[in-house]
């Protein structure tokens, strides 16, 4: 109960986390205002769908890849670590960002960037500049320090690409949205708390 207790509660970067939540929040926020002024219709509708289906069929639909899309990319990221070097320098490099996080923090912070970078991505530019396009920029802007920036850029671009072809393809935001809070959720606790080269003396479980 006290290891668990600790996973919540952990405020090694409290506040550093919640800036980033609170980003987040008003990026959702200036997303939704900008697809609401400049598109025709909600930001969770595609206006032009690549299949007719039903409102209904297209949510679940667009549910189920998105959720079968999240064990696909969650697989691939234990697979690649496990594996290749390249995967675990990029792993080592985006582990600060997660090593201090409480579980708390990390569905915040997986929810709401979910929630912002797709309304902005998907429901706003999609739609706007084509999926291809979209996925581009949302590669490019999640460049990071290091030596493996183009490797994270590249994994962004594919994963862009996979979540604009859903969102085209069903009409419906929730596939996106469910897939990028579960990859984000499970791959911040991987990197939080797995040490592929079992250099960390701290297991950050406390």
């Amino acid at each position: 109960m006290r290891c668990m207790r600790g996973r919540w509660t952990r405020t090694g970067r409290s506040a550093a986390a919640w800036r980033v939540a609170a980003g987040y929040a008003l990026l959702a926020s200036l997303a939704m205002a900008l697809a609401l002024a400049l598109r025709d219709g909600p930001p969770w509708d595609h206006p032009s769908p690549w299949m007719g289906w039903s409102p209904t069929t297209g949510i679940l639909t667009s549910a189920l890849l998105g959720i079968a899309l999240a064990t696909v990319l969650v697989a691939t990221t234990r697979l690649a670590v496990a594996r290749f070097g390249w995967a675990r320098r990029l792993h080592g490099e985006l582990r600060p960002v997660a090593r201090d996080l409480s579980i708390g923090h990390i569905l915040i912070l997986a929810g709401l960037s979910s929630l912002g970078e797709e309304l902005l991505f998907r429901g706003l530019l999609t739609p706007t500049i084509g999926v291809v396009a979209s996925a581009v920029l949302f590669g490019l802007l999640h460049q990071m320090r290091g030596p493996s920036r183009w490797v994270w850029t590249g994994w962004a671009m594919a994963v862009g690409l996979s979540l604009g072809a859903i969102f085209a393809l069903t009409g419906s935001l929730v596939g996106p949205l469910l897939a990028h809070a579960i990859v984000n959720a499970v791959n911040l606790g991987y990197l939080r708390d797995h040490d592929p080269d079992g250099s960390d003396p701290e297991r950050n479980l406390a």
